[in-house]
């Protein structure tokens, strides 16, 4: 109000005046109006993925912009409805469908309509009753917005159990860790026992075909002689829709790391007193905490974390080993390289609105000076073996903070078996002999190190 309209205090308000203020409030309350919005423009579907594994199944939905999504879950029989805003029918939504595989272990079949304006709704019929995880993901790496659907079993499966169900049948049926030591106590392994035959590794999707194993040595000393058995963890790394580092030819990290993980597990199986455990046993991402949990769930006495490096130059190559640092990396390239490694959360995908706790705990620094002088101990006979298959990128044990070696009683390494970014050396992590090569002088370097520090006895060990 201009000045001339405002009356003194305590002044008798003209009807003009009265009038004027009359109008201005008038225009205000018009100017202050909500106005009606458009409808916002659909988004985009880019791409849609499905990634079953007996752990859990994963669905995957990326799009050009954010959206919001909605579930809950029906029993008799068991479905999850999943209702997504902002989204519409697309051929890539039928196409989804389509992708889901007759093995999957959770999903039998989907259907998916337009439940109402701006609103689609998947209906996925189960094969048993999950525990649902949906939530997005923000633009990352070669990624834009992600809506991950993650369906869990009800019961989460033991890693334990994963192991002993699939050891042969013994007397003791209803007890497989009880058979297990049994056997070993009325057959110890001894200096005059037959080499132990290699089976091939387990199938995996399009592998090249593997040349026939080389015979192995029992291990002699200690190790031979002890009766409990030894669990080895293995872990090889990225998965999912974390696919890790790429070759020029487009060899994946994930798939090769995977298949010699495979074979140095069934060189590990063949020994009596040894048993192998698999972080991943397919193509599935595992968050890091979940990685280390599962090593302890399974009282494993080492963890060998299996990786092929990448670096912006092609020409970068050999082998490298790394162990858990208290006191920062050990030199730039290895603290590039564990904020890399440690970033395969962001990538692959993990709801930290389910795990913000239980990431915090495994990601405190809980290690031990004794846990990383075992691991360094380790490290250094790795490098002794792979050296006589592979120059070395660096000749010692480098340290950095990677997560993955975060398990405080568990003598933990990450092994960079190559350079894939270098052509000759991703030609070599292709073929087939190589890979078995990489896994015996891991092998190898696992029984000289157990050897000469043999772990010690827990409660419950047959003496």
């Amino acid at each position: 109000m201009a000045e001339r309209d405002r009356p003194e205090p305590g002044a008798p308000v003209s009807r003009g005046a009265m009038t004027r203020r009359r109008l201005i409030g008038a225009a205000a309350t018009l100017i202050v109006l909500p106005v009606i919005p458009r409808l916002a423009q659909a988004a985009t579907l880019l791409a849609v993925r499905t990634w079953p594994a007996d752990e859990y199944t994963r669905v995957t939905l990326e799009l050009d912009s954010e959206l919001k999504a909605e579930q809950f879950t029906l029993e008799n029989p068991d479905r999850l409805v999943v209702d997504i805003e902002g989204l519409s029918m697309s051929q890539a939504l039928n196409d989804l469908a389509g992708r889901i595989r007759k093995d999957d272990p959770y999903i039998r079949s989907l259907r998916i309509a337009q439940n109402r304006p701006n609103v689609l709704r998947l209906v996925f019929d189960l094969k048993q009753a999950v525990a649902p995880q949906v939530f997005t993901l923000k633009p990352v790496a070669d990624y834009q917005y992600r809506l991950v659907l993650d369906l869990y079993p009800k019961v989460a499966q033991d890693p334990l159990m994963a192991i002993l169900k699939n050891q042969p049948a013994g007397p003791d049926v209803d007890d497989p860790l009880a058979r297990i030591l049994d056997d070993i106590s009325r057959n110890p392994p001894g200096p005059n026992t037959q080499t132990a035959s290699i089976p091939k590794p387990a199938p995996l999707p399009n592998p090249s075909q593997p040349l026939p194993p080389p015979a192995v040595e029992k291990p002699s000393g200690k190790l031979a002689g002890r009766k409990r058995m030894l669990t080895i963890a293995l872990d090889p790394g990225h998965g999912g829709e974390d696919p890790g580092a790429s070759g020029a030819t487009g060899l994946r990290e994930k798939e090769v790391v995977l298949r010699i993980a495979h074979r140095l597990k069934a060189l590990i199986d063949a020994q009596p007193n040894m048993r192998a455990f698999l972080t991943r046993d397919d193509d599935y991402f595992v968050p890091l905490h979940v990685r280390v949990q599962k090593a302890r769930r399974v009282r494993a006495d080492l963890f060998v974390s299996i990786h092929a490096d990448a670096w912006i130059k092609p020409t970068a190559s050999g082998s490298s080993v790394f162990a858990l640092s208290q006191r920062g990396a050990s030199s730039a390239a290895a603290r590039w390289m564990a904020d890399k490694e440690n970033a395969a959360d962001l990538i692959g995908g993990v709801n930290l609105g389910s795990h913000d706790e239980q990431v915090a705990k495994v990601l405190l620094d809980l290690s031990t000076t004794a846990q990383i002088n075992d691991s360094l101990k380790l490290g250094s006979v790795f490098l002794q073996e792979i050296k006589k298959i592979n120059h070395l990128h660096k000749d010692s044990v480098e340290q950095a903070g990677f997560a993955v070696l975060k398990a405080p009683d568990i003598p933990s390494i990450l092994v960079e078996t190559a350079f894939i970014s270098n052509p000759n050396e991703e030609s070599l992590l292709r073929s087939a002999q190589h890979q078995d090569k990489l896994a015996m002088a891991m092998f190898t370097g696992i029984q000289r190190y157990l050897t000469t520090n043999p772990p010690l006895a827990r409660v419950g060990d047959v003496s």
